[in-house]
């Protein structure tokens, strides 16, 4: 693997991930507030989206393609999202739309993604016209292999998935319950032991919460991951359980050394 693969941990379904000299964002969400959403974790500096070279969208929900985060970004970055998507994208000036289904692949920065299948609404609501595409997730290949899950349930077609260096899978959601669609920790941790990575990492923890509900619930911004290790221990023991907090970096060539 390349001396700079990396995997930094910015919140929510946002990652920054370097591979083989790209520099990739998933789902980027990067401002401190989505509709009734807070973060609640540290705001992200502009220096973690700085030089990227192109984003991935796993699917439309407005915590996953947000376009005033996008807007931060350059309009011509290359912006891979499911096929029924980039009209929304390409009516606001962005000028590089590259729309895919499941098992298509492509060559970004040097890179390749594959879009891989997801479980999980495509849906994309509030608004007069709302916007439909198949939920995916995203296989990025070069000197590393990183799986990243956007959001989904457990689904059959997740065996075909390796070999796999790191898995990005989500373990929670953004409020005190979870619903049809998402992998709870001991979902998560059973789709590791299905995939077989070297490294898991949880995400979609720890970010985002309801105004008002953070205090009351303060557990699940903190306990999800810690549970999703725990669970992995009992199912999948020979993988590495990596938990970073929002912000917090891993160098795949020390951690897969």
């Amino acid at each position: 693997m390349s001396p700079g693969d990396a995997v930094t941990y910015l919140g929510h379904a946002t990652v920054r991930l370097e591979v083989a000299g790209a520099r990739l964002l998933t789902d980027p969400v990067l401002r401190d507030r989505v509709g009734h959403l807070r973060r609640r974790s540290a705001r992200i500096a502009p220096r973690a989206y700085r030089a990227i070279d192109g984003v991935v969208i796993s699917h439309l929900h407005l915590d996953h393609l947000d376009i005033p985060s996008l807007r931060r970004l350059p309009r011509d970055v290359p912006i891979v999202l499911p096929r029924g998507g980039g009209r929304l994208l390409r009516r606001r000036g962005f000028s590089h739309v590259l729309e895919v289904v499941a098992g298509d692949s492509l060559d970004v920065a040097g890179v390749e993604v594959t879009a891989v299948q997801a479980s999980h609404s495509g849906r994309r609501r509030p608004g007069p016209r709302a916007a439909e595409a198949e939920a995916l997730g995203f296989v990025v290949a070069g000197t590393s292999r990183v799986y990243f899950a956007g959001d989904t349930d457990l689904h059959a077609e997740m065996d075909a998935l390796g070999p796999l260096d790191v898995a990005l899978l989500p373990v929670w959601g953004w409020g005190p319950s979870i619903g049809s669609g998402h992998m709870d920790p001991e979902a998560a941790a059973q789709a590791v032991a299905v995939v077989q990575p070297r490294i898991a990492v949880p995400i979609h923890w720890g970010t985002l919460f309801p105004l008002g509900l953070a205090s009351a619930y303060a557990d699940k911004l903190t306990e999800p991951p810690r549970e999703f290790a725990r669970c992995v221990g009992q199912l999948a023991p020979g993988v590495q359980v990596r938990v970073l907090e929002p912000g917090a970096s891993l160098d795949l060539r020390e951690a897969l050394a």
